[in-house]
């Protein structure tokens, strides 16, 4: 037994000894520097007996040899292996290689991405990721405080004052305010404008509050289908808007009483409506504002994103302008039109009925829209004259 003991401990020790003697050639204690010779770059150190490559040590002519698969292959695979670093230099600057996509149809693919770029008072950064720091740094907190803005201010109002009621008694006698054409135009405009407004909304803040709840998985399908509704939906509203405008174009001229409402803020304070014609101020502003001028912008936009304007060079930069342009536009366009969808709906007593049947009570006509109701009695709008009839009848010319 106890020889066994004794033939275990000195085996310990020669094996404590045969490290020792390893551990000193290969530099175990006392670190000296060796000696270079001049004009010989320092080795590179070793860790457990394995060199190291510094992949950022990079030869004077390295990123300057304009045939990167020559250096790569004959000089620098030797003495650095995996080491990309100059061809990503070439990349950022903007080197130009090779690809099976067409010029004309994308004239940037031989560019992997874009070059760097030095904007006034900021610093040496890529074009893109300028556009990205825009997109989630200005684009997304502000367009979206500005909508929930608008829609903070609805509600406070609506629970606060209520819709506004219809002070007289119903005549039931109807005057004809929107033609089935005028309807179809409409209703169009607005389908199409809803499913863009709400696929837009999700794919630009849908992963602050739905990819929690459903996951990033389900979050990204649910994108991918809205994003190609948003893609088909937009030629939908292109048309229906022009029809919109040019159905509505008639009655939406500045006339008397147009500066009086805005003066008087459209009665929605004081309660007491100033006469309109067909359609009031506000109205007027919402279709001079949002139909015609943000929707040019919003359409010629969202084409340029689409790719349907023939004979547009469609580069990175083209893209990330029209972008930034269609964001600020639609967040504008839908804050606008959030106060039109609340006064015609549940804002205003009797005007989602107008827009639904094509009818309004007499009643609701001589209260919100005075001068209309005038032109109307008086045959001035023949395709829109309601006859005195009994209360159960319904009249239309």
């Amino acid at each position: 037994m106890l020889r066994s003991i004794f033939a275990t401990v000195l085996i310990a020790i020669g094996l404590c000894g045969v490290a020792s003697a390893q551990d000193s050639s290969t530099g175990a204690g006392p670190a000296v520097a060796p000696v270079q010779p001049s004009g010989v770059a320092p080795a590179a150190p070793t860790l457990g007996g394995v060199q190291g490559v510094n992949i950022f040590e990079v030869k004077p002519d390295a990123s300057s040899d304009p045939d990167y698969a020559k250096q790569t292959n004959a000089e620098r695979a030797k003495v650095q292996p995996g080491n990309n670093a100059p061809m990503w230099r070439q990349i950022a600057a903007g080197v130009t290689g090779t690809s099976s996509l067409p010029k004309s149809e994308a004239p940037e693919a031989g560019n992997l991405i874009q070059p760097f770029v030095q904007y006034p008072g900021s610093r040496l950064t890529n074009a893109g990721e300028a556009w990205r720091q825009v997109r989630n740094n200005w684009l997304i907190p502000y367009g979206g405080s500005l909508l929930l803005i608008v829609v903070l201010a609805i509600a406070i109002y609506y629970f606060g004052k209520g819709s506004i009621k219809t002070r007289g008694a119903p005549t039931g006698r109807k005057i004809e305010r929107f033609t089935p054409f005028e309807r179809s135009a409409h209703w169009s405009n607005a389908i199409a404008f809803v499913a863009l407004a709400i696929s837009g909304v999700v794919i630009a803040f849908g992963k602050f509050f739905i990819e929690p709840v459903i996951g990033a998985t389900l979050f990204g399908w649910l994108s991918y289908a809205l994003k190609n509704l948003h893609n088909f939906a937009g030629p939908l509203f292109a048309v229906s808007l022009v029809i919109v405008f040019i159905t509505f174009l008639r009655s939406n001229w500045p006339q008397k009483g147009d500066l009086h409402w805005l003066r008087t803020g459209g009665g929605l304070v004081t309660g007491a409506e100033p006469p309109s014609n067909r359609f009031n101020a506000g109205e007027k502003l919402v279709f001079w504002g949002g139909v015609f001028f943000l929707g040019l912008i919003v359409v010629s936009s969202g084409f340029v994103l689409d790719r349907l304007l023939p004979g547009l060079v469609y580069e990175r930069s083209t893209m990330q302008i029209a972008h930034m342009v269609h964001a600020v536009a639609t967040m504008l366009m839908m804050a606008m039109f959030l106060g039109h969808i609340y006064l015609g709906t549940i804002g205003m007593q009797g005007a989602y009925q107008g827009m639904k049947t094509g009818y309004v009570d007499e009643t609701w006509a001589r209260e919100h829209h005075a001068y209309w109701y005038e032109d109307v009695k008086a045959g001035a709008i023949p395709a829109q004259r309601s006859d005195p009839a009994p209360p159960s009848q319904t009249v239309r010319v």
